[in-house]
């Protein structure tokens, strides 16, 4: 069973991949901002986490150079699941990569939930 810290500003959105991932022996937490986020992993010490970039107050992209601030945080794989095209930060793909451990970018409109839970199998499996 991995830990993962789901990041989904969308509760409706947030409640169906929470069900999905739990259905497949996951526990999840999940959090609606960046800041929320921060406090939640110290306490919850996820094994992966979900990212969407389209947060209130502060992006993803601040959210993810925040977390990976903390040499305690710095492995944990994390999957960009957005409604951002991949093409608004193409360019940048390989810092998200290389610097800031992005293992995986997933395009909301065109993931199934079966995709998803892939997904999740596969990188929690890389810390667990």
């Amino acid at each position: 069973m991995s830990k993962v810290l789901l990041i989904e500003p969308d509760r409706v959105l947030a409640r169906v991949f929470k069900t999905a991932l739990e259905t497949s022996g996951n526990r999840v937490s999940v959090m609606t901002s960046a800041q929320a986020a921060i406090f939640e992993a110290d306490e919850f010490q996820p094994d992966l986490i979900i990212l969407e970039l389209q947060l209130v107050a502060h992006s993803g992209i601040e959210f993810l150079y925040e977390l990976r601030s903390y040499p305690e945080w710095q492995s944990i794989p994390l999957i960009i699941h957005t409604i951002v095209p991949f093409n608004e930060f193409q360019r940048s793909w390989q810092l998200l990569q290389n610097e800031l451990g992005v293992v995986s970018y997933l395009y909301k409109p065109q993931t199934t939930l079966a995709e998803l839970k892939k997904q999740v199998q596969l990188y929690s499996a890389v810390t667990t």
